[in-house]
């Protein structure tokens, strides 16, 4: 079957995409704060579970993991300036690989961008219950008055909302660097963060084995890895809110990166190496940058350091409710999502249904959840299972955006390209061998199995609905349209 005979395209008016209108205003920083605000949550909790499989396991999974999404990044700063779309990752599987890809792409991000704030919402939840001494059942309140809070700070407009971007990323590296400085004098890394032994023991004097599971223990580590770069892949989808989205765009995913890669190793060689505390005791920490403030600093200032471990939180928060709007808006402008979610703002000229829409479903997810299995069990499922199901959804779009760049150096050699990719297919080629990698040790692990299987669903549900009904509607919006365009000159430049 052709690409043009498995989808239908609709009928529809300049009123339609006149209802659908963006606003430009982001430059190279506003970006840059778009993909480290995304990520910075990571360097605060989540990473650091990895520490049970040893810190030298650790290191070696952050080193993988770091040049996978330095293959990744490239590859996105050379096609978001040759396909400028708010798409991003669907636009370029779409135009590579037809409607299917381009569907397939955009449903694997939609997992990602709608469950991570989710994840996100709920550790601040339990920060916040922590400062303010809410009882546990009150969990829900903190998850809706933020989620209220940052989509209406979405809603108002893409200035403010980028302000606000810029001004949280920019306090939540401060903090971070704070910690840097504040850890130096304190640490012993040999007695700490070495403090794991074989088979996952506490050594008290530490000085364990560099792998002390061996190999096993760096692909075991390799999803908490993850966490520390998770989301950067977002900045894409901005591209039609950014002034000069051909030259800002991979300056800004290039400053991103290694500003992420520098934070990443800081924080993997010090938490752990912080007298007192050590990769052990972290491995099974929930707040492991309060845990090292703690330790320096002592419990009498508890309170106030919760609410600076808050800040990186609230960044990645703020901007990937940002992203889930983008996102949902572009896949469904073009007819794969129900059009009515990409009506933007009258004034405002921001996705506010596709952000309200995602929210609330994420909303649904964790209110089930949190009811039917209880507190305890609700918690653990939340933390837990859905973290994995986003991990799972962004490894599935990295394979997918890393195919989408090879097949577009083959199949469009001479497309206009503002800037090529140093890494080139190498590069690529990279990304998608360690994410396949990433997702075979989740298939393998019993407990991001369940997770795997609840996006399984998932992706069924969505592939049902395209193959009967959505791949009939779609529209020609601005990423179909330029896909078509290019395939046709593709297939003349082949008849000449």
């Amino acid at each position: 079957m052709s690409e043009r005979s498995s989808v239908q395209y609709a009928k529809v008016d300049g009123s339609y995409f006149e209802k659908r209108g963006l606003r430009r205003y982001a430059g190279v920083w506003s970006l840059w704060a778009l993909g480290v605000g995304a990520v910075i949550s990571g360097h605060f909790a989540g990473w650091n579970l990895g520490l049970a499989n040893g810190w030298g396991s650790m290191l070696l999974a952050t080193i993988i993991i770091s040049v996978m999404y330095l293959g990744l990044t490239f590859s996105l700063a050379e096609m978001s300036p040759a396909l400028p779309h708010t798409g991003g990752a669907y636009s370029f599987a779409r135009t590579a690989m037809g409607p299917w890809g381009g569907f397939l792409t955009g449903l694997a991000e939609n997992v990602e961008y709608v469950l991570t704030p989710a994840v996100i919402v709920f550790f601040i939840g339990s920060y916040m219950g922590s400062i303010f001494g809410t009882p546990p059942a009150w969990q829900p309140l903190w998850w809706i008055g933020f989620y209220i809070v940052f989509i209406g700070l979405n809603i108002i407009g893409v200035e403010l909302s980028f302000k606000i971007t810029l001004a949280v990323t920019l306090l939540a590296l401060a903090c971070l660097v704070a910690f840097w400085i504040s850890a130096l004098p304190k640490i012993d890394f040999a007695r700490w963060a070495m403090n794991v032994g074989a088979g996952g023991a506490v050594l008290p004097e530490g000085r364990g084995p560099f792998l002390p599971l061996g190999f096993a223990g760096v692909l075991a580590s390799l999803p908490f890895a993850v966490w520390l770069f998770l989301a950067i892949e977002q900045l894409p989808l901005a591209a039609e809110e950014s002034v000069d989205p051909r030259r800002d765009m991979p300056r800004g995913i290039i400053a991103g990166i290694f500003t992420l890669i520098l934070s990443a190793f800081m924080i993997l060689w010090l938490n752990p190496s912080v007298a007192g505390i050590g990769s052990h005791a972290l491995s099974t920490s929930a707040e492991p940058l309060l845990d090292g403030f703690k330790a320096i600093y002592g419990d009498g200032i508890a309170k106030v350091l919760a609410l600076v471990a808050v800040l990186g939180l609230v960044a990645s928060f703020h901007t990937i409710i940002f992203a889930k709007g983008r996102q949902i808006y572009s896949l469904s402008r073009a007819g794969y999502f129900p059009s009515a979610l990409s009506v933007t703002h009258g004034s405002r000229k921001t996705p506010h249904i596709a952000m309200i829409v995602g929210s609330v479903v994420a909303l649904v997810v964790m209110f089930v959840l949190w009811f039917t299995l209880g507190v305890d069990k609700g918690s653990a499922v939340i933390g837990g299972t859905l973290l994995n199901m986003a991990v799972f959804g962004a490894m599935f779009s990295y394979v997918m955006q890393a195919l989408s760049f090879m097949r577009l150096r083959s199949k469009l050699p001479h497309m206009e390209r503002p800037y090529r990719s140093p890494l080139g297919v190498a590069g690529a080629a990279l990304t998608l061998l360690i994410a396949l990698v990433t997702i075979y040790f989740q298939l393998s692990d019993p407990v991001y199995r369940v997770g795997v299987l609840w996006v399984a669903l998932w992706f069924a549900i969505g592939i049902s609905y395209f193959a009967v009904m959505g791949r009939h509607r779609l529209i020609l919006s601005p990423e179909e349209e330029f896909a078509i365009g290019l395939a046709e000159k593709g297939r003349a430049g082949a008849h000449t």
